[in-house]
This record gives structure tokens, C-alpha cells and sequence, in this order.
């Protein structure tokens, strides 16, 4: 009989544990995301969509920007899943190597601004609590995010590279086909 109240005292505070995260978050994390959007999406407005969009199109010239900048102005701005919608300022062969970046940058800039993928958040304040026990939180957060500018960069140039053979490889092949 101890047996079966054990089970069920297990099984309710299963759903209690539950319900005291559903609170912590309706009175912390949840506010905090409703206002950040609030003002991003003021802050895009008074900009200027025209005047967002033209900086990016004039950014999108250099790998180096195409990769880092972009891709952290997108996910910042238009936040998951929208980031995406800025590839159209990238050239077609560019696009799959832009891709590559914005889904890298999408981890490390929500250490910082939560907005950006708000879904991911969870995932970093899970590694954030265990790093606040030996460190700084916010020092985890920008480290984070400089590391995902690295590897987005690398990421996007090889995308790039592999991209570029495989255009290639493809056109060769295609010019051969209509020779035959």
C-alpha cells in the first residue's frame, strides 16, 4: 500500500514540478520576451523597414558580413523563423551558405537577446544555471555569441565554397548532356 502512495505522490508532483516552471515562467521569462518584441518591433518602425533592408542588401557584398552581421541583424530583428526572409538580399548561388549561417547564429544570440529564439532560450539557461554555480552568466553569453560569430562565418565560406563546386559540377555536366 506505502508502495502505491509513493507512486502517487510521484505522479501528482510530477504535474506540481510542472505547474511551479508554467509560474516561474508567467512571471519571469514570458514578460521579458512579450516586451522585447514590443520593442523591437518599435525600434524597426521607427527605422524603417526600407532603410533595415537597403543597410542590409549594401552589407550583403562581404562574406565577412554575409555571415556574422546579417544573419545576427536578422535573427535580432525578424527573429526565428523569420531571419530567413533576409537571404533575399543575398545572391542565389549565396543563399544555401546565408542559410547555414542564420541557423548557427541562432543559438548563441539568445544568450544575450532572449527575443531572438525565444524557444531556445530554455536550452541556454539549462547550460546558464550550471555555469552561473562557477562563472558569470553574461560572460557565458557574450562568450557564446562570440564564438557564434566564428563558426558562422566558417560555416557560411565553406557553404559557400561547396556550393560554388557543386554549381559548377552541375553546369559542366549540363553543358555536356546538350553537346551529347
Amino acid at each position: 500500500m506505502n508502495f502505491l502512495v509513493k507512486i502517487a505522490d510521484g505522479f501528482i508532483g510530477m504535474f506540481q514540478a510542472g505547474a511551479d516552471v508554467f509560474i516561474g515562467f508567467l512571471t519571469g521569462i514570458i514578460p521579458l520576451l512579450i516586451t522585447l518584441i514590443t520593442a523591437i518591433n518599435a525600434l524597426i518602425k521607427l527605422i524603417g523597414e526600407e532603410r533595415i533592408f537597403g543597410f542590409m542588401q549594401k552589407l550583403s557584398k562581404y562574406a565577412v558580413f554575409r555571415y556574422t552581421l546579417i544573419p545576427f541583424f536578422a535573427c535580432f530583428f525578424l527573429t526565428n523563423p523569420m531571419a530567413y526572409t533576409f537571404g533575399k538580399f543575398i545572391p542565389e548561388k549565396q543563399k544555401p551558405a546565408y542559410y547555414d549561417a542564420t541557423v548557427s547564429m541562432l543559438h548563441p544570440i539568445t544568450g544575450l537577446f532572449p527575443h531572438a529564439n525565444a524557444s531556445e532560450l530554455f536550452i541556454f539557461l539549462g547550460i546558464a544555471t550550471g555555469f552561473a554555480t562557477v562563472g558569470n552568466q553574461s560572460q557565458l553569453a557574450i562568450l557564446y555569441l562570440i564564438v557564434g560569430f566564428i563558426v558562422c562565418l566558417i560555416r557560411g565560406v565553406l557553404t559557400e565554397k561547396i556550393t560554388g563546386i557543386l554549381i559548377a559540377r552541375n553546369t559542366s555536366s549540363d553543358s555536356a548532356n546538350k553537346a551529347a
